[in-house]
């Protein structure tokens, strides 16, 4: 087993409350500079970033702790080991019992280095520097070899206690991994190479990308190589990573099965802190929230309790965290560690603001499998992009003023720079970062960490640690700036906006995959997949795998309709000939029908149409902002072998677009309205320009890629299964340019092009007869 001495450390002392460390991005970098200045200002005796490692061995147990010391110095009367730590707390209040942590770390080192350098006694130095002032103040203390020895010893004895649970744990789990089988009598068509392309994939520690239609089971394909590789030592953990809740109940269902079968593993899924919070009117807070008092008191008891179990989902991290009174969010960020397979969102390992840092700050032999791939294209441009507007701080600063007049000051001077942006900007974009704002932004965070520290009440300190957060974003993103990004301004009569928009995230997503060994992307729309591999960071060495559907082309009647455009400038005089061909659909067989439109206003155009011409129809309509619950409502009106038509009206690319599952006679056809153009704004704009200036294919970028992604997505709607049947009409004059034809899938080479409403009717009733 391996352990850094961090996670040693912290795992066995850390103690107290859970408290909201004012500590970002921006101060992070700063505590990065601050070793560095540190390390330069000694001579040639100092020797930075050292890596030790020491292999402990008792009982047959063997553990190799190991980490980074920050600095070894050689003097004329011995060796020093220097752990540095950047601080904002006034120096002259630090003693040598400021930080049991920051004593044990540097001790770990120092017993390692003695040890392998045969010393009989070593001094042990740790420099604060304040983050604030530049002041720097040393702690040290001379330690003997026999001292270092007995307090390393009793730390990780105490963790070998854990090390040997966690060592029979791999042991009957590798066992089940080793005797695991595919869990069906057969593969499906492609299914078997997939499987192979994943493991040699993870073998050689690259990247695949997987165009792999609906019904070829890629989640179980890509799982059950991952198992095998845990099993074979090429990789620590697997995280399987989706967009959506729905996507993740799917990957939780398959290793159902494998574990009916007899599979042992433990496996975790992180539930947004929104959703699983036990007191979200409260902040976290120790003094105002229980689980956040006395947390880390308790939460190797939890972490021990639950352990005993191997199913770690959102039901039984609350049942946990309640036991233990400790907070549940936290709780399982703090199982990670310990969990074979964590299923998360894509931000857990792509965001730089909520990443798991504590597993890839440095990397490791982690599985990426990265479900519904297509949807990290706009992902990544969220997660790397940030939005600044200048009324939150305009407001809060009324707020502050009369009882913190310095952070007061610090927000009218970002609210002043803003102004400025706002009258001398000549555009509505530029290519350049906003330099003038960041030494402002920087004063805010500083004033406000020094407000946060000082864990001090205000009636207003929930909006300040909003606006705290956002500018940490902007601040992180404006690292990021480069020819890849844009400034986008945006003006109203109440606000302005200033926002880093990232036009092509595949540089900082190629940085993000270097947290893993490999990365197995998988959809049934990834087309083209050079578009995709082009965007999302694909190496010159990396896989691409295409799949060919293993249904029967038969069961799906493919047609389109060629005579109706659908191009915004010519959609008034599209709504009733589109109510029409509905019709036409819809009364030519009994059934359940999904119809797909670009936009809600569209959608209620030709719905009213439709609904005042077909009296006896049951229909739905799609509305913004539905809940949860109002989703599984609407699904479940779709109802086997129906007595009545039903008719969905639903958004291309929304929320009933993409992973949905209505097998059988739940879904008898599906009618795509469009080429599911996304709306033209400034920034799909920007994105045209910058992809017709670096590739020649702006527009394609842009616009017709994405649009038919949620094309493809809705037509994978119908076909769930091998027993399935059913219709698909895409409706759109584009649908007919060679441009389009050539994008699509193998399968649909026999799609028929009808635009006479009884030809349609004829070939729908000789389907289905």
């Amino acid at each position: 087993m391996k352990v850094s001495v961090r996670d040693l450390v912290e795992f066995e002392l850390r103690s107290g409350d859970l408290v909201w460390a004012a500590n970002g991005h921006s101060r992070t970098l700063e505590g990065m500079k601050a070793h560095q200045f540190i390390q330069k200002r000694y001579g040639q005796e100092y020797q930075p970033e050292v890596r030790l490692s020491y292999l402990y061995e008792q009982d047959g147990m063997n553990i190799e702790i190991h980490g980074r010391a920050d600095g070894i110095i050689q003097e004329d009367t011995g060796f020093c080991i220097d752990e540095i730590k950047s601080t904002t707390r006034d120096l002259d209040l630090l003693d040598e019992m400021f930080s049991e942590i920051h004593w044990a770390q540097a001790k770990c080192y120092a017993f390692i280095y003695a040890a392998q350098t045969d010393l009989k006694a070593i001094d042990v130095q740790l420099t604060y520097y304040n983050l604030d002032n530049g002041e720097t103040r040393i702690l040290r203390h001379t330690y003997t070899f026999e001292e270092l020895k007995e307090f390393f010893i009793s730390l990780v004895g105490s963790y070998l206690r854990w090390a040997e649970n966690i060592q029979t744990w791999k042991e009957n789990r590798d066992e089940s991994i080793h005797n695991l089988v595919f869990p069906y009598r057969s593969y499906r068509a492609g299914q078997r190479e997939l499987i192979i392309a994943t493991y040699k994939t993870i073998e050689q520690g690259k990247k695949l990308f997987v165009q792999a239609p609906t019904g070829i089971g890629k989640t179980i394909a890509t799982l059950f190589p991952g198992l095998k590789a845990l099993f074979s030592g090429l990789i620590s953990q697997i995280f399987y990573l989706t967009a959506k809740t729905i996507t993740r109940t799917v990957a939780e269902k398959a290793l159902i099965e494998l574990q009916n079968q007899g599979l042992r593993i433990k496996r975790l899924t992180l539930t947004a802190k929104d959703k699983i919070c036990f007191q979200p009117e409260d902040p976290c807070d120790p003094e105002k929230c229980i689980y956040a008092k006395g947390y880390y008191d308790r939460v190797r008891l939890g972490i021990a309790d639950i352990f005993e179990h191997d199913i770690w989902t959102r039901s039984e991290i609350e049942e946990y965290a309640r036991k233990y009174s400790i907070c549940p969010f936290e709780f399982s960020l703090d199982l990670s560690p310990w969990a074979d397979i964590v299923i998360c969102d894509y931000n857990y390992v792509f965001d730089p603001r909520v990443y798991l840092r504590h597993l890839f700050l440095e990397g490791g032999d982690y599985l990426f499998l990265i479900d519904e791939a297509h949807n990290l294209v706009d992902r990544a441009r969220e997660m790397f992009s940030a939005e600044l507007m200048k009324k939150p701080f305009l407001e809060l600063k009324k707020e502050v003023k009369g009882s913190y007049p310095q952070l007061a000051k610090r927000m009218q001077k970002v609210n002043l720079q803003m102004g400025k942006l706002k009258k001398e900007r000549m555009e509505d974009f530029q290519k350049n970062s906003p330099d003038v704002l960041y030494p402002s932004l920087h004063q805010f965070i500083q004033e406000a960490e020094r407000f946060l520290k000082e864990e001090k009440d205000a009636p207003w300190k929930d909006k300040l640690l909003d606006l705290y957060f956002q500018v940490q974003g902007f601040i992180r993103a404006s690292e990021y700036y480069d020819e890849r990004y844009v400034t986008l301004y945006k003006e109203s009569k109440e606000n302005f906006n200033v926002k880093l928009y990232c036009l092509d995230p595949s540089r900082l997503l190629a940085e993000a995959f270097k947290r893993g060994r490999a990365a197995i992307l998988f959809s049934a729309t990834l087309s083209p997949i050079e578009y995709f591999m082009k965007i999302l960071g694909a190496e010159e060495s990396a896989y691409k795998l295409k799949l060919k559907s293993p249904f029967d082309e038969k069961k799906l009647c493919l047609m389109m309709h060629t005579g109706i455009s659908t191009r915004y400038t010519q959609r008034e005089t599209s709504y009733d000939p589109l109510a029409e061909v509905i019709s036409t659909v819809v009364n030519s067989r009994k059934g359940n029908y999904l119809i797909f439109f670009p936009s809600y206003d569209y959608l209620l155009r030709v719905y009213d149409r439709f609904d005042s011409q077909n009296q006896g129809v049951r229909t739905l309509v799609q509305t913004p902002g539905m809940s949860e619950a109002e989703r599984e409502a609407f699904l479940a009106q779709f109802q086997k072998d129906p007595d009545e038509s039903l008719v969905g009206f639903a958004l291309m690319g929304g929320i009933f677009g993409e992973g949905i599952d209505l097998k059988g006679s739940r879904l008898s056809g599906a009618i795509i309205v469009g080429v599911g153009l996304p709306q033209l704004c400034l920034e799909r704009e920007m994105i045209r320009s910058y992809f017709q200036s670096t590739l020649n294919q702006g527009f394609e970028f842009a616009y017709m890629y994405p649009g038919l992604n949620k094309v493809f997505q809705a037509v994978g709607r119908v076909i769930r299964t091998e027993e399935d049947r059913g219709i698909v009409m895409l409706i759109d004059e584009r649908f007919g340019h060679l441009s389009y034809i050539r994008l699509f899938p193998p399968e649909w080479k026999n799609i028929l092009s009808i635009s006479k409403l009884p030809e349609i009717q004829e070939v729908i009733q000789s389907f289905w007869r």
